[in-house]
């Protein structure tokens, strides 16, 4: 994984959530079924509570219409598969090799529990067991929403084929007459309470279709002209993470969208529980159609999801007709939009596209290859987003995001750059929070080895003004003990245990990050110039008169203040780039950073104040006999240290600072393009337009 993609987390403004495994439960309970006879919906058949299925084609297609199979003796599959497959109460065998030898097409049968006591005297009395053969499978496709299996029940004429899917999808692929009137109302009202919604469906096949025939024939043949057969009604709770976990981003300020395969009410309904739309917020559904008009490509309705009154409809190639009265403001309004509008506006109207991806919260109904064009559309921008999903119709999205994070080990994973071992979302803020400590680390190591370059730049200028130079000993004292050892440590410090609103910087060109290193480079030159010329003024200061043969260095005063002053400066540049809060715990809080800046403080302390001739001569010091004026090159260090601390801790991160900053570089607008979008709508009184 690259490295730079941690750091990116620590940008992130807007992350996108898949619904059902990720905000909600992986597991779905079957509630119960809503059967449909002659065209009307029935009373529900409450399946917790012990109700059984009568025997007909639903409880057909509830044990035939799913992709279960037996791994060593258990029956495995997806868990809505294997909740309807469970509420059936019967048995799934498939052909072994014993079934298999001698003939290659043996399908996979189930029947009722209750077929094993089928006994050999109901046999000879002409009785045929209740077995049902999967002849063909159509596997479940995001993009149709549905799947389906051809099926012969032992003993029958012919074979019947059975739907289940998203319920608009299957309603639209039934006979018109056999769709319930209130089908709208009636998925409207379980949807809104936040139940998942199957439609289910079949028809008989003729009998004149053979086995062969069936496996040649086309998909939209099998799905097409059915029989609706009812509703299967799921509950899928909130994981008990999700709340708390939404109100923490939304209280960083970090935006949040549910993007999801389900149905908009349902969406909506979850979108509320979770607290990713407000008790009191407006949730207003764009709907979006091709129009009869020749003149007009899209046919625009707006309207406040779950409401009763009639929407009113919009040409949107004319004005629009606005009404003051039921208008809110931004912060109060969420936008909800399927898949299907979502690709219209997308292909024939780009600026209200833009404004979708800037006031929506739900996506809903939305193919893997929808979910990725809104990745990609909230990239455009300028947003860092970030994806968390856990199924194979997340991978495009979780591919290209910013961030993404995968809640499963299996398909999601391989696209992703993140996956977490706990599947809920609180990886979701502790990733961000990593990823701001990593990106404030990485440009605190940055000034760090710009300041130290700096630093010894500026040692090395003075000491050449005099011909001398730092010794061997010195120089390697610096640069393998002193830098490498702290910036081997520096990026040890924890992520700040707290997600805040403000966020890091992510440029360093920009002019706070400038203003640091230029207001270090000035405390710094300005210690060691003081030093060099502070020292002259000794009385026992002795000029420098004689160099070595090679004119490279001479051992003096000055050599032994600037080493002093800039081994001491090495050390607490990097406390000051070390910063702490909001980002990062202190940098008192990791130990080996700190055990390595005390160490090194102590012995730099020690070569300055008491170093013996020992050390004098290995490292070519020049003896200061004074020993109030070492106790004044360490307190000048000290003083240096709170000068550098003082303006990394509280003038660099203070907002007075960066307005200050703006306004002399007439930073005149934001940077990012959503956010001069935002600013557009804020301060467009027709916006958002006013359902009625």
């Amino acid at each position: 994984m690259p490295l730079r993609k941690i750091n990116v987390c620590g940008k992130l403004k807007l992350f996108c959530f898949d619904k059902t495994g990720t905000l909600t439960e992986d597991g779905l309970d079957l509630l119960g079924v809503v059967p449909v006879k002659s065209s009307r919906f029935g009373f529900m058949i409450h399946v917790p509570d012990g109700e059984s299925i009568p025997q007909g084609p639903m409880l057909a297609a509830m044990a035939t219409c799913h992709s279960l199979t037996v791994i060593d003796g258990t029956l495995t599959g997806d868990p809505l598969d294997l909740k309807m497959f469970e509420a059936t109460d019967w048995i799934l065998e498939e052909p072994g090799e014993d079934n298999t030898k001698f003939d290659s097409i043996v399908p996979t049968v189930v029947k009722p529990k209750t077929s094993e006591e089928f006994r050999v005297e109901s046999a000879l009395k002409g009785h045929t067991p209740y077995e049902i053969a999967i002849v063909r499978q159509f596997p479940f496709s995001s993009n149709l929403q549905c799947m389906s299996v051809v099926s012969r029940t032992l003993g029958a004429p012919n074979m019947d084929v059975y739907v289940k899917g998203a319920p608009e999808t299957i309603a639209s692929l039934c006979q018109s007459q056999t769709v319930p009137a209130d089908f709208h109302d009636v998925l409207q009202d379980y949807t809104m309470r936040g139940y998942r919604v199957l439609g289910v469906a079949w028809k008989p096949l003729d009998t004149k279709l053979s086995w062969h025939q069936v496996h040649r024939v086309t998909r939209n043949y099998i799905e097409s002209n059915l029989i609706f057969l009812g509703l299967m009604i799921l509950q899928n709770a909130l994981k008990p993470q999700t709340s708390p976990v939404i109100q923490m981003l939304h209280s960083a300020d970090i935006r949040t969208v549910m993007v999801t395969g389900d149905n908009m009410l349902t969406a909506v309904s979850v979108a509320r529980d979770c607290g990713m739309v407000g008790p009191t917020h407006k949730v207003i559904e764009v709907t979006a159609k091709p129009s009869e008009d020749e003149s007009c490509k899209l046919h625009i309705r707006w309207g406040v999801v779950g409401a009763s009154t009639v929407h009113r409809e919009n040409n949107f190639e004319s004005e629009y007709r606005y009404s003051d009265q039921g208008r809110c403001g931004r912060s109060c309004y969420h936008l909800a939009v399927s898949g299907k509008t979502f690709s219209l506006i997308r292909s024939y109207k780009p600026d209200l596209f833009k404004k979708l991806l800037i006031s929506g919260t739900v996506f809903a109904r939305m193919s893997p290859e929808q979910k990725t064009f809104l990745i990609e559309g909230l990239q455009d921008l300028n947003y860092c987003v970030g994806m968390c999903g856990d199924g194979a119709n997340d991978c495009g999205a979780l591919k290209v995001a910013h961030a993404g994070i995968s809640l499963s080990e299996a398909e999601a994973s391989v696209a992703s750059p993140f996956t977490s071992k706990i599947p809920n979302i609180e990886c979701v803020p502790t990733l961000i929070r990593e990823g701001r400590a990593a990106l404030v680390t990485s440009f605190g190591i940055f000034k760090y080895m710009a300041l130290y370059s700096i630093v010894q730049f500026v040692s090395v200028l003075l000491l050449y003004s005099i011909s001398s130079n730092l010794s061997d000993w010195q120089y390697l004292y610096i640069d393998l003990v002193i830098i490498t050892s702290l910036a081997l440590v520096m990026g040890k410090t924890e992520a700040y245990p707290l997600l805040v609103a403000q966020r890091p910087g992510g440029s360093l060109m920009s002019p706070v990050v400038i203003f640091s290193l230029i207001s270090q480079i000035i405390v710094q030159t300005t210690v060691q110039v003081a030093g060099f010329y502070y020292v002259k003024s000794q009385p026992w200061f002795e000029a420098v008169h004689v160099t070595d043969k090679n004119g490279t260095y001479v051992k003096c005063h000055q050599n032994a203040v600037l080493f002093a002053l800039s081994s001491f400066q090495y050390i607490q540049l990097s406390v000051a780039f070390s910063g702490g809060a909001p980002y990062r715990k202190p940098f008192y809080k990791s130990a080996y950073f700190l055990l390595v800046v005390v160490l090194l403080t102590l012995f730099t302390g020690f070569l300055v104040i008491l170093p013996g001739q020992t050390l004098q001569k290995f490292f070519e010091l020049a003896t200061m006999p004074d020993f109030i004026f070492r106790l004044t090159l360490v307190g000048i260090a000290a003083c240096n240290c709170l000068v550098s601390l003082f303006i990394e801790i509280y003038i660099v991160p203070s907002q007075w600072l960066k307005k200050l900053l703006n306004r002399i570089i007439c930073k005149s607008h934001p940077k990012n393009y959503f956010r001069i979008l935002q600013h557009q709508l804020e301060q467009d009184s027709n916006w958002p337009p006013s359902p009625s």
